[in-house]
């Protein structure tokens, strides 16, 4: 197997686990014994968590890629 393949078996390994890692918090909260709207807000305050985990991890990667492209056109 190529290095090429292994990276993409990999990636594909961790987006299956990802997913059902998702699709077993959902299942979990929708069958969990609480009334419909503690469950809703639950769910609205994670993806508000999530939403604002994820800007930030989008900020840092767009500050990391802008500092290797001054550091390589300094170069």
């Amino acid at each position: 197997m190529s290095e090429s393949e292994e990276k993409n078996a990999m990636l594909y390994l961790l987006a299956g686990v990802g997913i059902g890692a998702l699709i077993g918090v959902a299942a979990g909260m929708l069958f969990a014994p609480k009334a419909g709207a503690e469950t809703r807000e639950d769910l609205s305050n994670k993806l508000k968590e999530l939403k604002g985990k994820t800007e930030e991890w989008i900020s840092e990667q767009r500050a990391k890629r802008g500092k290797e492209l001054v550091e390589e056109v300094g170069a």
